[in-house]
């Protein structure tokens, strides 16, 4: 029979006084110097550039307090909120419809939204708004009706924005209806239910989850989107400072009480899209 021989490594010699193991040696964390280093210089970096905001004459801060809350420029902060909220609304209504057509065994529906998303997506949205501010001088009359005054300033922003953003709705929701899993939808089938019920009760709560993040980078797009509307005289924020720096050739600081209140408004809305996003990722992975 053949000896097994079995290797043992050498025990180290107990300190005097210790007990064996006690010279293991300690763990000592890695000193990130770079790290610290780079740190430091981003900070010092920022508080710089806080100062030179905060000092500069030239910015005019007490022209910006005094415009901050006038008005004029008030009535456009609330123009533009309505605006950018009856959009998202009828945005992703058109969007909604756009994305089932899109999904459609039918394929003269499917052509008809792809061509539609291909189309919006496609043309700069200020061309868009100039097309529709002038329709008049394309079509005088639709169906009899004079279409030259049909259409205020207001009203086209409203028909321009929503067309544009339904062809950005339309692919959030679609590609939200596609992450829902094969399986749900052949559940929903067989328990005998129709197609809307199927979409509305099983799809489209399980697709939140997947539509909420961009949607709400669309609410935050169409906020801050919605001062090209300026083009076309319709009076939100942006075009409410304009008016008042054409008359007193402040223009640094109504663009900075401008800037302020958008940077107010959009970091609200971030806040908001925090709390709908944890929401609906309520049971996933990685949620608390």
């Amino acid at each position: 029979m053949s000896a097994q021989t079995q290797t043992h490594a050498p025990s180290l010699p107990a300190p005097p006084g210790g007990h064996a193991g006690d010279d293991i040696p300690r763990i000592v964390p890695v000193r990130r110097t770079g790290r610290w280093t780079a740190a430091v210089a981003v900070l010092v970096l920022l508080a710089g550039a806080l100062l030179s905001v905060v000092r500069n004459d030239a910015f005019q801060w007490d022209v910006v307090g005094e415009y901050l809350t006038t008005g004029s420029v008030l009535r456009g902060l609330g123009l533009t909120l309505w605006l950018t909220g009856l959009v998202m609304v009828l945005g992703f209504a058109l969007g909604t419809l756009l994305a089932v057509l899109r999904l459609s065994g039918n394929p003269v529906l499917r052509a008809v939204g792809w061509g539609y998303v291909w189309l919006f997506r496609s043309t700069p949205i200020l061309v868009q708004l100039l097309f529709w501010f002038n329709i008049g001088a394309l079509y005088p009359q639709i169906l009899g009706v004079d279409t030259v005054n049909l259409l205020g300033p207001v009203a086209v922003a409203v028909i321009g924005l929503t067309l544009h953003e339904a062809a950005y709705a339309a692919e959030v929701v679609r590609g939200g209806i596609l992450s829902v899993e094969r399986g749900q939808l052949e559940a929903a089938q067989s328990l005998g239910l129709g197609p809307w019920r199927r979409l509305r009760r099983i799809v489209l709560p399980q697709a939140m989850r997947s539509i909420v993040p961009p949607a709400g980078n669309m609410l935050i797009g169409t906020l801050k989107g919605t001062s090209i509307v300026s083009i076309i005289a319709v009076q939100d924020l942006l075009y409410s400072a304009q008016l008042v720096y054409h008359r007193t050739y402040e223009v640094i600081p109504l663009l900075l009480v401008a800037t302020l209140w958008y940077v107010a408004v959009t970091s609200l809305l971030s806040i908001g899209q925090f709390y709908v996003e944890r929401h609906y990722a309520r049971g996933t992975a990685g949620t608390r």
